[in-house]
């Protein structure tokens, strides 16, 4: 069986795992198509932990060490590799935030705070603030620069589909004064002007609340499967099993249903930014 190019293991704790994976694939004989037969991901998605690209889900890591015989070695090394990875993010949220930069599809419902990818720096500083009082300026300055690289995904405007559904308080209720809460929608009503994302809003009147105090994100890739990522206070859970992200999705679709056309978002948004700009509160 042909070799693939060498892998530098010093370069890193991801590199390392990845280049031993590799190494006692290649030791059983293995394709990397017979490594992954019978779990729910793709020949590339392997490849790309081989080279120290991606983090090795807990039910890989299991089937990898089952079919293996590894006993139980590449789960065990799961933690380290996620410490090493989580780059600044929480411990919940980084395996979310490097799982969006490969995503087709993203579909956020956000009762709570503007999400991530939208955020201004102002308004991430706020969020910053309520959150993590007692984070020191070098740690907040570091959380601006790394979702400064998450928002580098609207970039590629034809690659990322971004869907988005607010609730009305988001818009009506400022975080910041009002020059600032200003500039925070005009960037979400540029990037929905500009075809990079979709904006919803739902209404405090909506019909329907399901999930009313937690927030959702699907997620859905070219070669492996979807995933939902809710968040509440400190803590946050994804989802990987493809018939639950789909039950959980049903949910989604009703919010969608309920909440104002993008059109009619759109216009509420650009009205309640002209307010803020004004002084006024927007009604």
């Amino acid at each position: 069986m042909a070799t693939g190019k060498d892998i530098d293991g010093s370069a890193s704790v991801p590199v390392f795992y990845g280049k031993e994976l590799r190494w006692r694939r290649e030791a059983a004989g293995l394709t990397l198509q017979q490594a992954v037969a019978g779990s729910f991901y793709g020949v590339s998605y392997l490849s790309e932990i081989e080279r120290g690209q991606r983090r090795m889900p807990m039910d890989l890591a299991r089937h990898v060490d089952g079919i293996l015989g590894t006993d139980g070695f590449f789960e065990r090394c799961c933690e380290d590799v996620r410490k090493v990875r989580s780059g600044g993010h929480a411990v919940y949220f980084a395996p979310v935030a490097e799982a969006e930069a490969r995503a087709r599809t993203i579909e956020e419902w956000c009762s709570g705070v503007i999400p991530g990818l939208l955020q201004t720096e102002a308004y991430l500083r706020a969020v910053i603030r309520s959150t993590h009082p007692l984070d020191l300026p070098e740690e907040v300055d570091q959380k601006i620069r790394i979702r400064a690289k998450r928002v580098a995904l609207f970039g590629d405007r034809k690659r990322l589909e971004y869907w988005v559904i607010l609730h009305e308080s988001l818009v009506r209720n400022p975080l910041l004064p009002s020059a600032e809460m200003a500039e925070q929608l005009d960037r979400i009503a540029a990037l929905a002007g500009s075809g990079r994302i979709v904006p919803q809003i739902l209404l405090w009147n909506a019909p329907t609340r399901p999930f009313m105090e937690m927030s959702l994100r699907f997620m859905e890739f070219d070669d492996e499967p979807p995933l939902l990522y809710t968040e509440g206070p400190y803590h946050g859970q994804t989802i990987e099993d493809p018939a639950l992200v789909k039950q959980y999705h049903k949910a989604y679709d009703r919010l969608r249903a309920a909440a104002l056309p993008p059109e009619a978002s759109l216009t509420m948004i650009e009205g309640a930014a002209e307010d803020y700009r004004n002084g006024k509160q927007p009604k």
